[in-house]
């Protein structure tokens, strides 16, 4: 592919995901994701600041979807339904990804690498804490707000792990709020 075809990013994205697969992350360059892609290194980096922000490109959209699900919550609706809400979005925009199985093998990739899985809970503590301030900019109190940002993180997380690991394409936003009506249950 000449460097001058459109979709760069896409194919940097799929390259990287391949050889991240085999032969592993740490033993891909930037230059083997490059040339895989058939682009420069130049132009690697700017679509990405090093390797590892390939597999979190889309940390940001994700995060503003959590939000976005929050502050469209009802007004009536509590912490912990506000912050299922932000989760539910969250589940609708990676489940609507075109290719399923991108955000499957992403998630070989990041368990199958200690330092990857560190900045993925990092991302993900992160989101998080911006939920915990959208559910107190909501009126909740920091415990309640931090409470129910956990807790829908802990049902996500989880979801997402089994929709990762089944086969076939199970509905992530029924696994999601399976896991929310299950720590109802607890509570």
């Amino acid at each position: 592919m000449g460097r001058w075809e459109p979709g760069a990013r896409g194919r940097l994205l799929r390259a990287a995901l391949e050889l991240y697969a085999d032969p592993g992350f740490e033993q891909t360059t930037v230059a083997d994701i490059s040339a895989r892609a058939g682009v420069t290194e130049r132009t690697f980096f700017r679509h990405f600041a090093d390797k590892r922000e390939v597999l979190f490109d889309g940390s940001a959209e994700f995060q503003q979807r959590v939000l976005d699900g929050v502050a469209a919550a009802p007004s009536t609706a509590s912490a912990l339904d506000a912050a299922a809400a932000g989760m539910d979005a969250a589940a609708a925009f990676l489940q609507s990804t075109p290719d399923l199985e991108f955000p499957r093998l992403r998630a070989a990739v990041v368990a199958a690498n200690p330092s990857l899985l560190e900045r993925e809970l990092l991302k993900l503590s992160t989101v998080t804490s911006a939920s915990s301030r959208a559910l107190q900019d909501r009126g909740a109190s920091a415990m309640e707000a931090a409470i129910a940002a956990e807790v829908a993180m802990a049902a996500f997380r989880l979801a997402f792990e089994r929709w990762v690991s089944s086969p076939g394409h199970p509905d992530l936003r029924a696994l999601v709020r399976e896991g929310i009506a299950a720590f109802r249950a607890l509570a």
